[in-house]
Formats: structure tokens, sequence, C-alpha cells
């Protein structure tokens, strides 16, 4: 005889094998409507608005590094390993690497952020290109879906 529990797994695992091969055909379809589309991406990227100043830039993507409760559950979760409460001064500690973590998140941030300006300007160059980076992600999204739909929980 089977129990409600086993009725209750059964249903659950069916309902999530329903659900992530439902969003792996949604996102596979996506992803082939744009591969199909990818010759608009220029007239797309052609169109976008004109970058901001790079003083708003930075500004804005202070507060955002500032503000994001990531990096406040990183400092609390992580830093206070590294501290060491014998030789006393713990704010000073925690301030301290809080500091060099800040400090190298700025320089791999801003590294990161003119990278992908230059890479985003050698593309905007050339619609060939852009309509190959469409073609190739727009692949590794239906490959992905594939991943999706074939790995995971079974029944």
């Amino acid at each position: 005889m089977v129990s409600a529990g086993q009725v209750a797994a059964f249903a659950v695992a069916l309902v999530f094998i329903v659900v992530k091969l439902a969003g792996a055909g949604y996102l596979i379809w996506l992803r082939i409507r744009a591969v199909r589309q990818r010759r608009g991406v220029a007239s797309v990227f052609a169109a976008a608005p004109v970058p901001y100043r790079q003083r708003r830039v930075m500004l804005e993507g202070f507060v955002v590094g500032v503000a994001n409760p990531k990096a406040v559950i990183l400092f609390a979760a992580v830093l206070p390993q590294f501290v060491n409460r014998r030789a006393g001064h713990v704010p000073v500690q925690m301030l301290l690497l809080s500091l060099v973590s800040f400090a190298i998140a700025l320089v791999s941030d801003s590294a990161w952020g003119l990278l992908a300006s230059t890479v985003r300007a050698w593309f905007a160059c050339s619609p060939r290109r852009l309509q190959l980076v469409s073609l190739g992600g727009g692949l590794a999204m239906i490959a992905l879906g594939l991943l999706v739909a074939v790995t995971g929980r079974t029944l």
C-alpha cells in the first residue's frame, strides 16, 4: 500500500520535472527566436542610448556596491575568521580588512568595466561581429536549456 507521504513526494517530484521541462523549453524557444532574429541586433545596438558621463557611471557603481547586501553578508560572515582577537583592536582589524577588500573590489570592478567598454566598442564597429556574438550566445543558451532538460532529478 502506498502512503500519503509517498504520494505527496511523487507529486512534488512530478511538479518539479514539469516546471523544469517547461522552463527549459521556454528558454530554448526564446533563444531560437533570438538566433533567427540576430540580423536585427546591429540596429538595436546602434539605437542604444548614449552612454552616461563617466563621473555619473562611477558614482552609480559606487552606490550600488556600497548598498549591496551581499557585501555586508560577506563582511559579517567571512572577515571575522581572519581577525586575531588576541592581538586586540578587533574593530580596527575589521575596518582594515574591509578596506583591503573594498580596494581589491574597486580595482577589479574598474578593470572589468574598462574591458567591457573596450569590447563593446570593438563589437559596435561591425554588425557581423554582433551577429556572431548573438549567434554564439543563442546557441549557448539553447545548449543550457537542453542541459537543464536532460539533467537533474528524475521520478
